[in-house]
């Protein structure tokens, strides 16, 4: 397991293991919710895409209020070079 990843309480944990942390979790639910949703139809981007298009807006949204908006420690937090953080900034519409 990561250095930042939280493990659920084993009561919370429900079909998964007591060992997935708690955004792996959380995902997986999310996900399985949304496929028993459609069932067959399909997602016409593609689900990998659909999946990171909603979640990258808010973990940038939410690293960047952590760090106050500097741009050069939240870049250094997601593991991507600042252009980069930019870039993905400008295309969420956050700068």
């Amino acid at each position: 397991m990561s250095v930042n990843a939280v493990r659920l309480p084993v009561h919370e944990a429900g079909r998964e293991s007591s060992s997935q942390s708690a955004l792996s979790e959380c995902v997986s639910r999310t996900v399985r919710r949304y496929l028993a949703d459609i069932g067959d139809t399909e997602c016409s981007e593609g689900l990998h895409a659909l999946v990171i298009r909603e979640v990258e807006g808010p973990l940038l949204r939410e690293v960047m209020a952590f760090h106050e908006g500097n741009q050069s420690r939240a870049a250094t937090a997601l593991g991507i070079n600042r252009a980069t953080l930019r870039k993905k900034l400008s295309q969420h519409g956050m700068l």
